[in-house]
């Protein structure tokens, strides 16, 4: 054990918690010890969304040149708006006040489950990330299959409420968003392949103690800092963006051109959680690709090993949402033909690339001296080589793009 595992701070949310229990009957503590880590992890991430919310809200605002929320403070305090900070609050309240109306011909059970599913199901992919040495909800050998297979289940909750609707716009739009998620979730399980190949396992937690070294002190081995792992970050980027719905892939809630998608006779509170889902669905993807990709739980230099591992977690998880935030105040949105053309003519053949370029830095492990640098030139060429055909292939004859204005 390490002297940082080791450290009160670090074992203070774990000895809170067993005190807790100990208060129990014996028969009840593994319930109440399950319970706690549950109601701490909807407490957790539910306020991180809340003020995820904020956040966006008010970044976008400056990367527009506009003031954002900064009105909602306390009302029984006059003057105090607190920088706008309790906004979250005040849409929570108005969401639930709203009326729920719901179309005279719809399905009702269905049309009140969707939502419900695809937040549930949101939720249960937070269950096998590790946020920290000793922080996993539950610990699985298979971790990485149940995250896919519980974040593919909220298709099935997507279609629910465009069919549900009895409207045509609705099922059109969610059959849209079906095809977009489907699209994008072969190149985002293909770019965690090489993970599971370089590691061996689809344990989250050993993947993280995969990383958990470093070069001198100061070089982490997180699987960035590699030519495949560098190739596979970017396209699970790419991928989780599209699977998440955020810009430039937000197209099944583009409500200019689709009228809100397969959100069109939802309102009120229902209407809220849908959103509630997206965010908590981005928020999982973020901490998996902090999981896979940027060592997880691992410091980035053995001397700031000192600050809890859950506190890097979170500084790595907020890093990914707030780059994911810029992206959405920076790009502009896809056609629907470009969004797959993207997905099934480049991330799909370059995710299967690195596949094989795992397997090649697997295979020339045990290279030394002048060898290494011919190992991680190869690397880059088996992806950069093709990113760059495959790129201008992909745009021939759809840009540079022409614009014409009427005199």
């Amino acid at each position: 054990m390490s002297p940082a595992s080791d450290s009160y701070l670090e074992r203070a949310p774990l000895e809170l918690r067993d005190w807790l229990v100990q208060f129990l009957p014996e028969p009840l503590q593994w319930l109440a010890h399950h319970l706690i880590t549950v109601v701490a992890v909807l407490a957790v991430f539910g306020t991180f969304f809340a003020f995820t919310t904020i956040a966006e809200r008010k970044l976008l605002a400056r990367l527009q040149n506009r003031l954002g929320p900064n009105r909602s403070g306390l009302p029984w305090i006059k003057g105090l708006k607190l920088w706008g900070l309790t906004q979250p609050f005040a849409d929570a309240v108005k969401t639930l006040t709203k009326e729920d109306i719901v179309p005279a011909t719809a399905d009702k059970w269905l049309h009140f489950l969707a939502p419900v599913i695809v937040v549930a199901f949101s939720l249960m992919t937070f269950a096998v990330l590790p946020f920290g040495r000793n922080m996993i909800p539950v610990e699985l050998n298979a971790a990485l299959l149940y995250f896919f297979a519980a974040g593919a289940a909220t298709e099935l909750a997507i279609f629910m409420a465009g069919w549900s609707s009895r409207n045509k716009y609705s099922l059109l739009a969610a059959m849209r968003a079906l095809a977009q998620l489907i699209s994008y979730e072969l190149p985002l399980i293909l770019s965690v392949v090489p993970i599971v190949l370089v590691a061996g396992t689809l344990s989250t937690k050993a993947i993280v103690l995969t990383q958990g070294y470093w070069t001198s002190g100061f070089l982490p081995h997180w699987f960035v800092f590699t030519p495949w792992g560098l190739a596979g970050f970017l396209i699970f980027i790419v991928a989780a963006l599209a699977e998440s719905n955020r810009s430039p892939f937000d197209l099944p809630e583009a409500e200019s051109e689709l009228i809100a998608g397969h959100l069109t006779e939802y309102s009120g509170f229902k209407y809220a959680l849908f959103f509630m889902a997206e965010y908590f669905g981005l928020t999982a993807l973020s901490a998996l690709g902090v999981t896979l990709f940027l060592g997880g739980w691992q410091a980035p230099c053995v001397f700031l090993e000192f600050i809890p591992s859950y506190l890097w977690f979170m500084l790595k998880l907020i890093g990914m949402i707030v780059f994911f935030i810029w992206v959405r105040g920076t790009l502009l949105r896809l056609r629907i033909d470009q969004l797959t053309r993207l997905a099934w003519k480049f991330l799909v053949p370059l995710a299967l690339l690195n596949v094989g370029n795992a397997a090649f830095w697997v295979l020339s492990a045990h290279w030394a001296g002048p060898l290494q640098l011919v190992r991680w030139a190869v690397s880059f060429a088996v992806i950069v080589i093709p990113f760059v055909i495959m790129g201008r292939s992909l745009t021939a004859g759809f840009a540079p793009r022409t614009y014409r204005y009427a005199s």
